[in-house]
């Protein structure tokens, strides 16, 4: 399966991944996935929101076991992001079926669609649509960088968009969703063990600050005559880090836009987003706060108007206790259970069905890089788990 699917979306120069939603790489990722359902005889659906389940057994049948991740990725992101879910799914149906696993529930495997949201900004599309926590009229406002509407690029994959919305009928059929994600910082390689439980997902956002300058020479116009935005720009970076280390949280400027970004002109407008996460939400309104304030600030002293634009927020997840421990029961009452900053499906998705995660260890912590890596003798402990887990729940 990974030799399949390693090239898909794999850029020559950078080696980093590119599956951006309702692009190419995106339709072949999906059709990599039907293949693997058709393979094993499971029923292929896609869903009104763009979602792709295999189902073994009956689609409509209560009580369902769902596993799954997603399978886009960030700007040259690395190959275990959301694919080690999906992978390592099949994987553990093939496992299942291997040791003569008789299922009283119905199994699903899924790939939720734009779960990074590189391409329109806006983590977690699919499943936010399903869970109706993104309305359809607000998914149609969604623009990518070259002003395509999340409709317009769902109509040119060949996907309806009039489709999309919530699905309550589905999620209201489903036990428990499991997923399985490689790990996104480095717990689990200092504590020594290959796979983890999540407890919880912190509280995290996105904000978009737009620092208005003015336009002008950059050989000729004095610098007590400027208005620079990218002053301001790079003042508030500085803040962000300073307020994050305070706090004991994290803040990022890792997006930015300039305009008319030209090397021999001073900037009218610089556009930057503000990804930040504290592991509560009372430490994160506190950075954030800081951070909006230190901008004010320096904006006044530069002649620059500041406008600040919360785009997406998530408050702090916590798994269902219940699931969790029954997980941690299944493999032995002593995997290690760790917070994680990241976001993912399975957060979206806990305010609606009980969902749960596990973890495999990263070697060097590192993630949406194409550095990121896992040995493949952990890859094949996150299987078993995952295969034990699955069993338990699908089984009783």
């Amino acid at each position: 399966m990974w030799r399949d699917l390693e090239p898909i979306g794999r850029d020559a120069d950078t080696r980093g991944y590119r599956r951006y939603a309702w692009t190419g790489a995106d339709a072949d990722c999906r059709a990599w996935f039907k293949a693997q359902a058709d393979s094993r005889g499971l029923t292929y659906e896609l869903d009104r929101n763009g979602n792709q389940w295999a189902w073994l057994g009956d689609p409509l049948a209560e009580g369902a076991v769902i596993t799954g991740s997603h399978l886009d990725s960030v700007p040259d992101g690395g190959a275990f992001d959301g694919p080690l879910g999906v992978v390592s799914s099949f994987a553990a149906l093939d496992e299942l079926r291997a040791r003569g696993t008789r299922f009283t529930k119905p199994v699903a495997i899924t790939n939720f669609g734009d779960e990074e949201g590189a391409r329109f900004g806006l983590a977690c599309v699919g499943s936010r649509l399903a869970s109706g926590q993104l309305t359809r009229e607000a998914a149609y406002e969604l623009r990518d960088g070259d002003g395509v509407s999340l409709p317009q690029a769902m109509e040119e994959a060949g996907h309806d968009p009039s489709t999309i919305g919530p699905d309550p009928e589905r999620l209201a059929r489903i036990g428990a969703f499991v997923e399985l994600h490689v790990e996104q910082g480095r717990a689990l390689d200092l504590s020594g063990d290959r796979v983890g439980i999540a407890s919880a997902i912190w509280p995290h956002g996105r904000w978009r600050f737009d620092f208005h300058g003015e336009a002008n020479h950059a050989g000729t116009t004095r610098l007590v005559d400027r208005r620079d935005p990218m002053l301001t720009y790079a003042e508030t970076v500085l803040a962000a880090r300073r307020e994050a280390e305070l706090a004991g949280a994290v803040a990022t400027f890792g997006k930015i836009s300039v305009e008319p970004n030209a090397v021999n002109a001073i900037p009218s407008l610089v556009r930057g987003w503000l990804d930040s996460r504290a592991a509560d939400q009372a430490t994160l309104d506190t950075v954030v706060s800081a951070i909006e304030r230190a901008a004010k600030e320096r904006a006044e002293r530069d002649g620059v108007d500041l406008r600040v634009v919360r785009e997406s927020f998530t408050p702090v997840i916590e798994f269902e206790h219940a699931l969790r421990d029954e997980m941690n029961k299944i493999l032995g009452g002593s995997v290690p259970v760790l917070g994680t900053g990241a976001g993912h499906d399975a957060g979206i998705l806990s305010g609606a069905i009980p969902t749960a995660m596990l973890f495999v260890r990263n070697p060097t912590g590192v993630s949406h890089s194409p550095a990121e890596s896992a040995a493949e003798d952990d890859c094949v402990a996150g299987v078993i788990a995952l295969a034990d887990v699955l069993e338990g729940l699908a089984c009783r």
